[in-house]
């Protein structure tokens, strides 16, 4: 399956599913919707957006909001990182998202990096002042879902919730329990907040799909 017929068929799971295809034209944004350009796929570091093949910003639907998976060839893209700006998160007790993946029969999501490996969502905390570099103090500026609860990529709807007392992954490996001071300040220096999609040894490294698939995001919230 080349390029275009990949998201021909993109566009006709969109009909089955009710949402808005790829390419079509839809009516403007009401104001209280104009929040979701908030949201943004990357990350972008330095100019470059690492979720290849992907618009900045997911698109609107009757439910919520979405995007199309990349695919069907590492080639034609992944997708990363889906976070927007948060403020302080000290005095909340965690993340909730529930999401819904349409696909058709068959298809695999696949981990770029690491193809042989299940490609799972984590939820996600970002500190502010992040130079993406994970050294001389960043490297507890970007905190992952804990290590039994990551979910596989699969269709179907599904919900998330995570506490901020559960036991997060830092990106260099540490975790809550053993590093809770620099945890506690992620929390309260927070600047970006969502999930991302990846692998193990990868939680952020991008996924696709080996034939169309459309994330559903239903509810994301702070509580």
């Amino acid at each position: 399956m080349d390029r275009r017929q990949f998201l021909a068929s993109t566009a006709a799971l969109a009909c089955v599913t009710g949402a808005a295809p790829l390419g079509a034209v839809r009516a403007p944004m009401r104001a209280e919707r104009a929040p979701l350009r908030e949201w943004e796929i990357g990350p972008v570091i330095r100019g470059r957006n690492y979720s290849v093949g992907m618009p900045l910003h997911p698109e609107i639907s009757r439910e919520g909001w979405f995007f199309d998976f990349p695919g069907p060839r590492r080639r034609d893209g992944h997708v990363h990182y889906v976070t927007r700006r948060t403020g302080p998160l000290d005095g909340a007790r965690g993340l909730r998202l529930r999401y819904r993946i349409d696909a058709q029969a068959g298809t695999r999501f696949v981990p770029q990096e690491f193809p042989d490996r299940t490609a799972l969502l984590s939820l996600y905390i970002q500190r502010r002042g992040d130079d993406w570099l994970a050294r001389r103090g960043t490297q507890f500026h970007r905190w992952y879902s804990p290590q039994d609860r990551v979910v596989p990529l699969e269709p179907g709807e599904h919900e998330l919730t995570i506490l901020f007392a559960e036991n997060w992954i830092s990106v260099m490996g540490s975790d809550h329990a053993r590093s809770p001071q620099a945890f506690a300040e992620a929390l309260a220096e927070a600047g970006r907040v969502g999930f991302t999609l990846g692998s193990s040894g990868g939680r952020g490294h991008g996924v696709y799909a080996t034939a169309p698939a459309r994330f559903t995001v239903l509810e994301f919230s702070v509580i």
